[in-house]
């Protein structure tokens, strides 16, 4: 299998997140990224809370779960995550044959560990794309709704749990529907 490419790099991985870090830290230090941001989104994503706050909002969750879910698919080696996982679930079944046996399922275990920075390295991938705008969108989001006066979102959730839960509502329906591993 061709995973050339595809593989990710934990460094460039944690160059990204400590970027996102320094983004997110220097949001309110550094004025000139704050107002670019503002300048972008305001009156791009920021029409729709003008126009309906939840439904806007609810636009907006599923317009960068779509983006991720993109990334994820044609980011990242699906045909070599598809074998990891048949490998894992065949490993599984055995492991279930030979439960009375504590050697046995130590090897087993030792072989699915081996998977692990495999599968994190395919996976994470799409998060060298996504992670810098993600945090650009949730500091902007601190901002707007904290403007806002923190509104309730079906009257009891917050902007970031409501944006979690709809994220991961759309994300597995996209998955499904866009075949994603």
């Amino acid at each position: 299998m061709n995973t050339q490419g595809k593989e990710g790099s934990f460094k460039l991985l944690f160059v990204i997140m400590l970027s996102s870090l320094a983004i997110a830290g220097l949001w309110d230090k550094i004025p000139s990224i704050k107002n670019s941001v503002h300048a972008i989104l305001n009156p791009t994503a920021g029409v729709l809370f003008d126009w309906n706050v939840t439904w806007g909002m609810i636009v907006i969750i599923f317009i960068l779960t779509l983006i991720t879910t993109l990334f994820q698919k044609y980011a990242t080696d699906q045909e070599t995550l598809r074998e990891m996982k048949k490998e894992q679930k065949a490993m599984s079944e055995e492991m279930k044959q030979y439960k009375g046996h504590p050697e046995k399922l130590m090897e087993f275990q030792k072989k699915q560990f081996q998977y692990i920075p495999k599968m994190m390295k395919l996976t994470m991938r799409p998060m060298i794309f996504t992670g810098i705008p993600l945090i650009l969108f949730f500091r902007w989001f601190m901002d707007v709704f904290n403007t806002m006066g923190n509104p309730k979102f079906f009257g009891f959730f917050n902007w970031f749990w409501f944006y979690l839960v709809m994220s991961i509502i759309f994300s597995s329906i996209l998955r499904k529907v866009l075949k994603v591993v």
